[in-house]
């Protein structure tokens, strides 16, 4: 083979490769840009989930929900509004549309493209709710022992405003708990969905863990499962289990004990467990529904996942 077929043959084939790269690559482009998923837009969509997760994390992001770019006419296409919400990717999200797993305002959705407004569409992915884009805020405190469920105490005491004093938004407390009782409390500044929440037609189960004087035996269990009258009308407790017992005949110490009741009337724990003769000495209310206290220390807020706020919007008919 002489120098030149040489050269002729690897400038063919350089020419060649350079051009398959280049055709492949331009097809490649184009099929990215068509399905709208490159790889590296799948990347910064990664990173701003990232972000966007990171800042529902630190509570730096105001309102529920991913920060999304809309349209002139506040819609986004359906299979990006999902992979933004951390459903999946990109591409796992068109995936779970053409096979049927996405519905919008009660429509199975199929079409890639599909735009819609996320500001009101009620969208589920395998039943679960997306909760909407929205402005408001939706967060979960641990109440200390000894702060007021009010914004504002006339006599002075402690309240919900001096734990959440750097908030800037004007919040509302979903229901309310005891001074003397601890734990979960939502905060909002949604006031229907506060409402909601609160009203008896709406209550999702109530979970408490309490201490109380004396050993709580079986039939106490079986006696509160059964269900109690009490001056304002009868409770129905849904699960009671003893935690941990008193220390013997001769010590009975104290119980640890968990409820789980679905309303919420004043002092309704207390006044439960302190007419089957176990008076409360400390109370704590560990979960809301779906939403448990978990590791959160004290003081402490944050803010409600998607699943679980998808969850009680649901749950209050919203």
């Amino acid at each position: 083979m002489t120098s030149d077929q040489t050269g002729d043959q690897t400038g063919d084939q350089t020419g060649d490769q350079t051009g398959d790269q280049t055709g492949d690559q331009t097809g490649d482009q184009t099929g990215d840009q068509t399905g709208d998923q490159t790889g590296d837009q799948t990347g910064d969509q990664t990173g701003e989930q990232t972000g966007e997760q990171t800042g529902e994390q630190t509570g730096d992001r105001q309102g529920s929900g991913p920060q999304v770019q809309t349209d002139d006419d506040g819609q986004i296409r359906l299979q990006k509004l999902l992979a933004q919400s951390g459903v999946a990717s990109r591409r796992k999200c068109e995936e779970l549309m053409l096979e049927g797993h996405v519905v919008v305002d009660g429509e199975v959705v199929t079409r890639l493209g599909t735009k819609v407004d996320p500001r009101t569409a009620v969208i589920r992915v395998d039943g679960k709710r997306l909760p909407p884009i929205s402005p408001h805020v939706y967060l979960v405190l641990n109440k200390p022992r000894g702060v007021v469920s009010t914004m504002s105490d006339p006599e002075g005491r402690r309240t919900l405003s001096d734990v959440v004093a750097d908030r800037p938004e004007r919040l509302f407390h979903v229901g309310r708990l005891d001074t003397d009782t601890s734990g979960l409390l939502m905060l909002t500044n949604d006031g229907d969905f506060a409402q909601r929440m609160a009203h008896p037609s709406y209550e999702v189960d109530k979970t408490y863990v309490a201490e109380v004087e004396g050993e709580v035996y079986q039939r106490t269990i079986k006696q509160l499962l059964a269900g109690v009258e009490l001056d304002d009308g009868p409770v129905t407790v849904s699960r009671a289990r003893v935690v941990s017992g008193g220390h013997g005949r001769n010590s009975p110490g104290r119980s640890i004990v968990e409820l789980v009741i679905h309303e919420g009337r004043n002092r309704i724990v207390r006044r439960l467990l302190d007419h089957v003769g176990h008076p409360v000495t400390r109370l704590t209310r560990t979960a809301i529904g779906p939403v448990e206290l978990g590791r959160l220390a004290p003081g402490e807020l944050r803010d409600l996942t998607t699943d679980e706020l998808g969850v009680l919007l649901d749950a209050s008919q919203l």
